[in-house]
């Protein structure tokens, strides 16, 4: 379903530009409910080694195409499925389900053409696959990772990607090649993402509270920004504090802040220029854990965490799953502003959430706001689509007939 559309003078309709507010994002309501979006769970066979309180299967991936017209998702049944955006339905021809029972399927990334995508496996080797959905065939396979790929990322502008991997190592590659074009190594399994306009990526190292930003130019030199995350609002809860762990990077559309998505109960946003510890996002349950009646762990793991943030497109605001399900809204425009020496003992601004939005069941581990139309959409056990409600509040109503006076 799209936005509403404008006319004018009688000319044919064309799409209108909704800005996001406070008072549309807390109107999200779920429009459309794909409950046969994951193949539930086959019944145990003798011998085997399967989970007895794992729960159904998840989706664990969602990606949008560049216009925002077919979102993917990938799933712990080894599929992809492919939606329209604008129809609510499954889109692209009768293509329907796409299997990858051999491989496995995880982090899928549309390309810059709405029909391929690169994605990682979860079986067999730890080759990154370009894909098409067009005819099911694989057009490339990227091979030199020696673990499972844990993240993923297309440049924003051309055919470049990177990839992070639990071997402790950051490969550079480009669609057109094969062969691995840059190699980073590094301590620990880390967390990649490109900023908006490609010429820069970050990483982040977890065992260290590290976030390293290079230059794509000069990825064989030292970082030109390392960025300490370090939270002296913990050390409130418990000493020592519990650590941080990251498992998601995410540059604000105009390059100024880097959302640090964490498997704990909060996320962070850091000053991307030169490191200062902006804000808190708490109000939300991490998913460390795949159920709520499951006890935490003592050490921080990433569990289902890595898919369940973002930015809206205008970067005004921040969206999360959580584990009861419910999705976490927070308005992010009044950001603290720092310059100068960074100095990890200030506390970062504690936002609680806008909203926190019903109507998702079971954990919501994925959650994508559209890059081009006012919608979001969640997944876990299911898929939702979110539109904001058109219908007016009778208090509003009578507030604009006061005007009108």
């Amino acid at each position: 379903m799209p936005p509403p559309t404008a006319t004018t003078n009688g000319a044919n309709p064309t799409p209108s530009t909704i800005p996001l507010s406070n008072a549309l994002m807390t109107k999200l309501k779920p429009a459309k409910i794909f409950k046969g979006a994951v193949e539930p769970t086959p019944p145990p066979t003798p011998g085997s080694s399967s989970r007895p309180n794992a729960g159904p299967r998840h989706i664990t991936a969602i990606t949008f195409d560049d216009r925002g017209d077919q979102v993917l998702t990938a799933a712990e049944d080894e599929t992809f499925r492919l939606y329209s955006c604008k129809t609510g339905k499954k889109s692209y021809r009768h293509l329907k389900t796409l299997y990858s029972k051999k491989y496995g399927v995880d982090l899928p990334r549309f390309t810059h053409k709405n029909t391929t995508v690169v994605h990682a496996s979860t079986k067999e080797d730890d080759t990154i696959r370009y894909h098409s959905l067009h005819d099911n065939k694989y057009l490339q396979y990227f091979k030199g990772h020696k673990q499972r790929v844990v993240s993923l990322e297309v440049s924003p502008v051309d055919d470049g990607f990177i990839s992070g991997s639990m071997d402790k190592t950051v490969r550079l590659w480009d669609l057109r090649v094969p062969a691995c074009r840059g190699l980073l190594s590094l301590p620990a399994p880390p967390v990649v993402a490109y900023d908006t306009s490609g010429i820069v990526f970050a990483v982040a190292v977890n065992q260290y509270s590290r976030i390293l930003l290079y230059d794509q130019a000069n990825y064989d030199k030292a970082p030109f920004l390392t960025i300490t995350l370090e939270d002296p609002t913990l050390a409130l809860v418990s000493y020592p504090p519990r650590p941080i762990y990251m498992t998601s990077l995410a540059f604000s559309s105009n390059g100024k802040y880097i959302l640090v998505g964490c498997a704990g109960d909060a996320h962070y946003i850091i000053d991307a220029f030169e490191g200062h510890l902006l804000a808190k996002l708490e109000g939300r349950t991490g998913l460390e854990r795949r159920r709520m009646d499951t006890p935490q762990s003592i050490d921080p793991v990433k569990g289902n965490s890595g898919e369940e943030v973002s930015w809206t497109p205008d970067s005004k605001y921040v969206v999360s799953g959580s584990l009861d399900g419910r999705i976490a809204v927070w308005d992010v425009q009044s950001l603290p502003t720092r310059s100068g020496t960074v100095d990890l003992k200030v506390p970062p601004l504690r936002l609680q959430p806008l909203a926190n939005l019903d109507g998702h069941p079971g954990p919501s581990r994925c959650v994508r706001f559209n890059p081009r139309l006012a919608m979001m959409v969640t997944a876990g056990a299911e898929l939702t689509f979110w539109l904001p409600d058109q219908s007016a509040d009778n208090e509003e109503v009578a507030k604009e007939l006061l005007r009108k006076r």
